[in-house]
């Protein structure tokens, strides 16, 4: 028997007649089942070498970079988007000033579906949950006054990507800020919209071909662009456990890698401007062993699967937001303290950009107030809290060792039986992935629901009172506004310049062509988003989401 086994049959278990002993299966958040201590055991066969190795070198598990935050501290980002360009033009000045060093886009609802603001789709989403953008015009005024060479800029746009990054591009063209200067991130996952987040335009096939076209275009022409933050996030967001989220991500990171190889691009030419994006949820230890254990497994799949002979392909660089799905409105000042732990798991998990939640965000858009203390949050822990000053300070514990192993192990088993079914685009026109998710989100809302889980001020330390707290208001005027400027672009810019951009967009786009170059041929001709994903639909078609039973 050993050691571990001994100490918990002769010292352990004899504790279980105490009355007073918590009585309850110790689960993660994810209902993994921990043991009640770790110990050499869990180190019998563990080879530092193999596993571990060091900061800057394979497989990564202790950070991508040689020094961490010794050298330089993550990107601070929090994500801003409400109302008009002009409004968020002025949150953006505002967090630059207080510290934040990268800027975060969040966009309303009609702009991320393709949808133009007079679209009567629109109605009532304008400058509602981000900022609308129609056309260049409104992206002018998002970035007026900041220089595009001196900050990176990461946007949350999935199906009209390719439109807001040609957007962002004729603005520092406009700057006079060369595109080898500009840094940054588009999210472009389209895989997580059909597993998880339901933002979708056109069906699967298409939508690759379109991300292709945009990696193609930006290994030649904006060499400092990641071209795609393959988002675990939302599919956490969507219910998944630690284990889900960490597998399909990566699932659908090996399904854009194939894709590019087999649209015949070298993997090294790409490899090293793709970008992951994860949750932080509240497990502080199953968080941190998700990012170790995801750095790991990419590493491994890079080097192995993929045959990538550059290092930097083997790298993988996140970004990470605190679970959303989390905070409550309950009692919202402790979303103050989740979000606090989330951002330290991010930190001790090695993460190159992190935005902290804001704790009105149950309510609504965060006020200055709000969004002032969640980047606080991450300053404190930055520079007060020590945090940041050792790297990957729990390497070695066997605890986190363990719970590493363990989340690498049953991530590559669901690798694996995507595999065996054809790769992430035939999981996800099966419905697998959506299954699998919506399964473990029921399992969790069962054990709140029973109080088999705890979330303070909700199920449990309940108050029957609360006081309001403030929260940010969107004028509807701003729709009205928003609708007259975008007439007053198209009454403004050359008509027959604009037609024709769409023209060849849709004839690019039926003789197979690289797409990129045209959609900025018609953003620069003030076509307006809507417009340009209506030159697209009768090429590509409308996706439809089935039934998944």
């Amino acid at each position: 028997m050993k050691k571990k086994q001994q100490w918990i049959q002769r010292v352990y278990r004899p504790e279980d007649e105490n009355p007073k002993k918590r009585d309850f299966r110790f689960t993660t958040t994810s209902d993994l089942e921990v043991d009640p201590i770790y110990g050499p055991d869990e180190m019998a066969d563990f080879d530092p070498a193999e596993k571990l190795g060091w900061p800057g070198e394979y497989p990564y598990t202790r950070g991508v970079q040689p020094t961490m935050y010794r050298g330089r501290l993550w990107t601070m980002r929090q994500f801003a988007g409400f109302g008009s360009a002009r409004e968020t033009n002025e949150r953006f000045h505002f967090l630059l000033r207080q510290g934040q060093t990268g800027l975060s886009v969040a966009f309303d609802f009609p702009t991320l579906y393709g949808h133009d603001s007079d679209d009567p789709m629109s109605a009532g989403e304008v400058g509602r949950c981000g900022v609308a953008i129609d056309t260049l015009r409104d992206m002018e005024v998002l970035f007026n006054g900041i220089p595009l060479d001196k900050v990176t800029t990461s946007m949350t746009i999935n199906p009209p990507a390719a439109i807001l990054l040609c957007m962002y591009m004729a603005v520092a063209q406009k700057q006079g800020v060369s595109w080898d200067k500009i840094g940054g991130t588009i999210q472009n996952d389209m895989f997580k919209e059909y597993i998880a987040q339901k933002t979708w335009i056109f069906p699967p096939r298409p939508s690759i071909k379109i991300i292709t076209d945009i990696i193609a275009f930006c290994s030649e022409h904006v060499p400092r662009w990641n071209t795609i933050s393959i988002s675990g996030y939302h599919i956490r967001e969507a219910g998944s456990t630690a284990v889900q989220e960490l597998a399909f991500t990566l699932a659908d990171g090996i399904g854009y890698v194939q894709a590019c190889v087999d649209a015949g691009l070298d993997v090294d030419s790409f490899a090293p401007r793709l970008s992951f994006f994860f949750n932080a949820h509240n497990d502080l230890f199953e968080e941190i062993a998700k990012y170790r254990a995801a750095r790991r497994i990419w590493s491994r799949v890079m080097r192995e699967r993929f045959g990538a002979r550059d290092p930097r392909s083997w790298m993988l660089r996140f970004h990470t937001q605190t679970a959303g799905c989390s905070l409550a409105a309950q009692q919202p000042l402790n979303n103050i303290v989740r979000t606090t732990i989330q951002a330290l798991a991010a930190v001790m998990g090695g993460t190159q950009s992190l935005h902290t939640n804001s704790l009105d965000e149950t309510y609504a858009l965060p006020t200055e107030e709000a969004v002032t203390v969640a980047l606080r949050t991450q300053q404190i822990i930055a520079e007060e809290s020590g945090a940041a000053n050792i790297i990957d300070p729990l390497a070695g514990s066997y605890a986190v060792e363990a719970l590493t192993d363990k989340l690498e192990s049953e991530a590559m088993a669901y690798i694996e039986r995507i595999d065996e079914m054809g790769g992430i685009i035939a999981a996800i026109e099966s419905g697998y992935p959506q299954r699998e998710i919506a399964d473990a989100a029921i399992h969790y809302q069962r054990q709140l629901d029973a109080g088999i889980k705890t979330m303070v001020g909700v199920n449990k330390y309940v108050h029957d009172q609360e006081a309001p707290i403030q929260t940010l208001k969107i004028d509807p005027q701003v729709e009205r506004e928003q609708v007259a400027a975008l007439q007053k672009v198209r009454n403004e810019r050359d008509a027959a310049v604009c037609d024709k951009a769409l023209e060849e967009l849709t004839r690019a786009a039926r003789n197979d062509e690289n797409i990129v170059p045209h959609i900025l041929d018609c953003v620069r001709a003030y076509a307006s988003e809507g417009e340009i994903i209506g030159a697209l639909k009768p090429v590509y078609g409308e996706y439809v989401d089935p039934a998944y039973l």
